[in-house]
């Protein structure tokens, strides 16, 4: 595989704080790949690592075939990025801001960044410090985007922005892809993220729970829900891999990865404490869901009799 980025055995420690935790993954070239987690999971970190502005304590990361560890500089000239607090200087104006940040790359930055800003509305002449929020983000994204990199690293991007703007700039991350470069997007928006990605990975507090295609995620899974005769019945052994399960009354909810005979879900039925079996595809949002919920004991192939997990 044609990777963008290359991450193997990565960790990251501050003090006794693991936020990255033996992190692997290939970010493949002309696609969109998603980092999925709440705050705290080690996205950012593992964005920073990437940039060159933090060491890995162990392990290696490259960007375009760029370390991170030793060409940070060659690595944030080549590409896009978008922190999720974007510092801009606001005593200027955003033609200002563009004429400046024009001096750091080849000729052509400044007209592309005033087409971008053009097509989000955004006023040549007014100040960053007189700008909204949303307006400020526009700002962020085209000085980010004027280069026209091969890739794009974005934290949150579209925090901010208005519905149709954010709509029209999700549109255009496919568009970017389709033109052979690559995007890296962190985001907690999970509806947003299953529109315009390829590949998804889900992290929780440093570790990467999943990583792969998304068609390949929601294909490969599915949520049972098993109705027993009675509240206290064990539920029968499942096939494939319990990510997580949890009771309520007499029925079960289980959500299964790599079920090989989907028939031997609807086997179920037949068993004398079984009342009915119910099967669906899941949703990105109900499997980031059921990752983040999944008990850390719980081994790959463990069946979900064990025990209920609490339920809020």
């Amino acid at each position: 595989m044609n990777a963008a980025i290359q991450i193997e055995g990565v960790t990251k420690r501050f003090g006794a704080h693991t936020a990255v935790d033996d992190v692997s993954l290939a970010v493949p070239r002309s696609s969109v790949f998603a980092l999925l987690g709440e705050n705290g999971a080690g996205k950012t970190t593992l964005v920073k690592m990437l940039l060159g502005l933090e060491t890995p304590n162990a392990g290696s990361l490259s960007v375009l075939g760029l370390s991170s560890k030793t060409d940070g500089d060659a690595i944030r000239q080549r590409i896009g990025y978008v922190p999720e607090r974007p510092t801009l200087y606001e005593w200027m104006t955003a033609a200002e801001i563009g004429w400046f940040t024009a001096g750091f790359y080849p000729d052509g930055f400044e007209q592309h960044y005033r087409n971008l800003l053009d097509f989000y509305r955004v006023p040549l002449r007014r100040k960053i410090k007189q700008m909204s929020k949303g307006m400020r983000a526009k700002v962020a994204l085209a000085l980010a985007m004027g280069h026209e990199p091969e890739l794009l690293i974005l934290d949150e991007p579209t925090s901010g922005l208005d519905t149709l703007v954010r709509r029209e700039f999700l549109e255009s991350m496919v568009e970017i892809a389709s033109e052979g470069r690559t995007v890296l997007l962190c985001s907690h928006l999970i509806g947003e993220v299953e529109r315009v990605a390829d590949r998804v990975a889900i992290f929780r507090e440093g570790r990467m729970l999943a990583c792969e295609k998304l068609d390949e995620l929601k294909r490969t899974s599915i949520e049972a829900t098993v109705t027993m005769h009675g509240s206290g019945a064990a539920l029968p052994h499942l096939p494939g891999r319990v990510v997580v399960s949890r009771r309520r009354g007499k029925q079960w909810q289980v959500m299964l990865r790599d079920v090989a005979d989907p028939e031997a879900l609807a086997a179920l039925g037949e068993n004398d404490a079984v009342v009915a079996v119910d099967t669906r595809t899941p949703s990105l949002e109900e499997l980031f869901v059921a990752y983040l919920q999944s008990s850390d004991t719980e081994s790959p192939g463990e069946s979900a009799e064990r025990q209920p997990l609490p339920v809020s």
